[in-house]
């Protein structure tokens, strides 16, 4: 723990491992923990319910299930669930729905790390 942030465990989804591996690199490098890794919606609710993460980074574009829909998933199992949406440029109307279906706050591609790393300890803190 280190500036009184408190030490994430986040589940990271994003169907690019280059994304996956990017975003591990710069909250490792700010104290917080990978818990998981998954490449779409369907891996994601998976993974959350067998580890039960502090934050997930929920990316919106993804095959088989996209990041609204995993979204929705994930907090009708755990209401308490706090989810941050990845999107790309250009994809408001589904942040806004994400946002409305419960994502506690969202980073836009390509993010810089101070974004990325504020927007956790923000959910974190709430």
């Amino acid at each position: 723990m280190k500036g009184g942030n408190i030490m994430a465990r986040v589940l990271v989804v994003d169907d690019a491992m280059f994304m996956r591996m990017t975003i591990k690199k710069m909250l490792e490098a700010n104290g917080h923990s990978v818990a998981g890794e998954a490449g779409n919606g369907v891996e994601a609710v998976k993974k959350y319910m067998e580890i039960k993460p502090d934050v997930v980074l929920l990316d919106i574009t993804m095959p088989e299930m996209n990041g609204v829909d995993a979204l929705k998933r994930i907090k009708e199992a755990d209401a308490k669930a706090r989810v941050i949406i990845c999107s790309a440029m250009g994809q408001q109307a589904m942040v806004a729905q994400a946002i409305q279906n419960g994502a506690k706050d969202f980073v836009v591609k390509p993010f810089e790390e101070s974004r990325l790393v504020a927007a956790v300890n923000r959910v974190m803190a709430s």
